[in-house]
């Protein structure tokens, strides 16, 4: 199996997949109620399609063994679909420009980034580390078939090592 570099995560890599959500000083932002809060304003473009709409779930993810073998991936053509970490615990996001092995990226996202699949992204199911993690997700519900899988032959292998500090936030 062919390894698949993992790369830190950040908006302009995953821009051609997608939004990155986090509170950062890239992103629009301003203070409101009296001064009391930052707000980080209109980070992600949710798709709910055509006859759908958006709604809101939590999906507890298993946390997967490395190394860990990329055999299929999916997509949602009719809406988009975030993922927001409630733990604090880094995770893989696996982005492809098209259903191949050949076309994957692989990204480890941080504990305080999310992310949103613009709608028809291929990407791989919740790749949680370490420790059992719970995601806020917001996606389409709606009429229409709304997931496309496709399996590899010939899969890809994600096989690193998370920094010190990345293991020490997972563990908390």
């Amino acid at each position: 199996m062919t390894p698949l570099p993992v790369e830190p995560l950040n908006r302009e890599a995953f821009a051609p997949f997608g939004d990155v959500i986090e509170a950062s000083d890239a992103v629009r932002h301003f203070t409101i109620n009296g001064g009391n809060t930052e707000r980080y304003h209109d980070l992600a473009r949710l798709e709910p399609g055509d006859d759908g709409r958006m709604i809101v779930s939590i999906f507890r993810g298993q946390p997967r063994t490395l190394p860990f073998a990329i055999t299929m991936v999916e997509r949602h053509p009719r809406g988009s679909q975030a993922f927001i970490p409630l733990n604090g615990r880094d995770y893989l996001v696996v982005v492809a420009t098209a259903p191949e092995p050949g076309a994957l990226r692989c990204f480890l996202a941080r504990g305080d980034q999310g992310v949103n699949y613009a709608a028809g992204t291929w990407h791989h199911p919740l790749l949680a580390l370490d420790a059992v993690s719970d995601f806020l997700v917001l996606d389409r519900s709606g009429p229409g078939a709304n997931c496309d899988e496709v399996s590899f032959d010939a899969p890809r292998t994600i096989a690193f090592t998370p920094s010190p500090s990345a293991q020490a936030r997972a563990r908390s």
